[in-house]
C-alpha cells in the first residue's frame, strides 16, 4: 500500500429515523437541523474534509430532496484537483429493490469504487455529532494490517441495547475479538463494569476487502445486509477486525472538556440534549473551535437584531445561540437555540427551547421545553411546553421526560 493512500470516504445518509418523528416525517435524518444554522450530515463532512480526504459520496434514500439540495447548495469543492461531494440516491443497479440495509447500499454502489480505485475506503455515519480526525484513524488502521477497523467509544452499559458493542481481545488492544449487535445484557468492561465499548459507525476498510465482504455478504439469503450485524462479524470472524479508540484521537483546538465528545442524536430527547450542549458557558460541545470547524451553507440572511428596550420589554437572549436573520422584538429567549429566520414578537417568552427555521413566536405567547419545526406560527397568547395534556390534544409529540415537540408549518393556537 503507498505511503500516502487514496482515500474514498462514503457517508451513509439513507436512514429514516424513525425516533426522531416528526422532525423526520418530511426530511431524512442527516437532514434535520442542529445547532441553529448546521445539518447532521454537516459535522460528517466537516471531518472528512478537515481530514483532507475530499472524495466523498454520500448515499441517501429515505425523503431526501432537503438532504439532496443542502449538499448541492453548501458542498461544492473546487474541482481543479478532483476534489467532490456527491450525493448518490438509490439507483436499483443490481435488482428492483431499494436498499436493504447499509451494506447493500454499499454493494449497491460498488461502480463508485471500481471508478474512484481507493486504496481505503472511510465509511461513516451521518447522523452524529462529534469531532473527528480520521486521518489518524486511517494511519492507525494501516500500522495494524487489519483488514476493517473499527472506531469505538466507552458509554453507559444501560444504553447496549443501542449500540454494536466491541469486545477486545486482551492480549491485542487493538485486535476485536468479538462484535455484538444491540445486547440487551452485555458484561461491562474489566476496568469498568457500568460501561461498555460501543461502535461509533465509522469504519475504515482495506478497499479490496470491502468489495469482497459487501459482494459475498448480498449473495446471503439469511443476512440482514447490515455494516454492524452481517459485515464487521463477518471479518471478526477473520479476525482481521481492528479497534480504534476514539479518546486517542486529538483534533487540533480541542480542550479537556470537549475531547472525545459523540453523540449520537437518534432518539428526540438525545438530539435536545446535544443541541442544550452547545449553549453552556463552557460548551461541552465547541461550535467555536475555528482550527477544526464545522462547515455549513451561508444562510444569506442579515445579522440578528435585537429591539425594544423599553419598561417592561426588552429584547434580549441569554445563554442561546442565535442565528443570522433572527429578529428579537421586545421578547426573551432564555437556554435556547434559535435557527434563521426566527421572529419573537413583544412580550413572548422561549425557555431551554429549539426553534427552527422561520418560526414566528407572537405576542404574549411561551415556549418551554420544546422543539418546533420550520415555519410554525405560535398566536398570541398561545402556550406550548407548559401543559401536557393541551399539547397532546393538538396533536403535538410529547416524550416522556416532557419535552413537546410541534412539526412544521402548524399554525398553533
Amino acid at each position: 500500500m503507498p505511503k500516502s493512500p487514496n482515500v474514498l470516504a462514503i457517508v451513509l445518509a439513507g436512514g429514516e429515523g424513525r425516533r426522531l418523528m416528526p422532525l423526520t416525517s418530511h426530511r431524512a435524518k442527516p437532514a434535520v437541523p442542529f445547532g441553529g444554522i448546521f445539518r447532521l450530515v454537516d459535522f460528517a463532512l466537516s471531518n472528512l474534509a478537515n481530514s483532507n480526504y475530499l472524495h466523498m459520496v454520500v448515499l441517501t434514500q429515505y425523503k431526501s430532496h432537503s438532504l439532496d439540495r443542502h449538499i448541492a447548495k453548501t458542498w461544492r469543492m473546487s474541482p481543479l484537483l478532483g476534489n467532490f461531494v456527491a450525493p448518490v440516491p438509490a439507483q436499483q443497479r443490481v435488482g428492483k429493490h431499494w436498499y436493504l440495509g447499509s451494506a447493500d447500499a454499499i454493494y449497491q454502489c460498488l461502480n463508485i469504487i471500481e471508478d474512484e480505485r481507493p486504496d481505503i475506503v472511510v465509511v461513516v455515519g451521518a447522523d452524529h455529532v462529534y469531532r473527528m480526525d480520521f486521518s489518524q484513524m486511517v494511519d492507525a488502521h494501516i500500522a495494524s494490517g487489519a483488514e476493517l477497523t473499527v472506531a469505538g467509544i466507552r458509554q453507559p452499559i444501560s444504553m447496549a441495547s443501542e449500540f454494536g458493542v466491541i469486545d477486545i481481545d486482551p492480549g491485542s488492544r487493538d485486535r476485536i475479538r468479538a462484535f455484538l449487535e444491540k445486547p440487551q445484557n452485555p458484561e461491562g468492561l474489566p476496568d469498568s463494569p457500568d460501561e461498555i465499548l460501543a461502535s461509533m459507525g465509522n469504519y475504515v476498510f482495506n478497499a479490496d476487502a470491502l468489495v469482497e465482504a459487501v459482494t459475498r455478504d448480498a449473495d446471503d439469503p439469511g443476512s440482514a445486509h447490515d455494516m454492524g450485524g452481517d459485515i464487521v462479524p463477518y471479518f471478526v470472524e477473520r479476525g482481521s477486525a481492528g479497534f480504534y479508540d476514539f479518546k486517542d484521537n486529538v483534533v487540533p483546538g480541542s480542550n479537556d472538556r470537549d475531547r472525545a465528545y459523540w453523540r449520537d442524536v437518534g432518539t428526540l430527547d438525545a438530539y435536545y440534549d446535544a443541541n442544550k450542549d452547545l449553549i453552556e458557558i463552557t460548551p461541552v460541545f465547541n461550535l467555536y473551535n475555528y482550527h477544526w470547524p464545522m462547515h455549513t451553507g451561508n444562510t444569506g440572511m442579515p445579522p440578528a437584531k435585537f429591539v425594544h428596550a423599553g419598561p417592561g420589554r426588552l429584547g434580549h437572549a441569554a445563554d442561546s445561540i442565535v442565528s443570522p436573520g433572527v429578529l428579537i422584538s421586545g421578547a426573551m429567549a432564555m437556554g435556547s437555540v434559535l435557527s434563521p429566520g426566527v421572529h419573537l414578537h413583544s412580550w413572548a417568552s422561549v425557555n431551554d427551547s429549539v426553534l427552527f427555521d422561520n418560526v414566528e413566536v407572537h405576542r404574549h405567547a411561551q415556549v418551554h421545553r420544546a422543539i418546533i419545526d420550520k415555519n410554525v406560527i405560535v398566536t398570541e397568547r398561545a402556550r406550548i411546553g407548559l401543559d401536557v395534556e393541551e399539547d397532546l390534544a393538538r396533536g403535538f409529540t410529547v416524550t416522556e421526560s416532557g419535552l413537546t415537540i410541534v412539526p412544521r408549518g402548524m399554525v398553533v393556537k
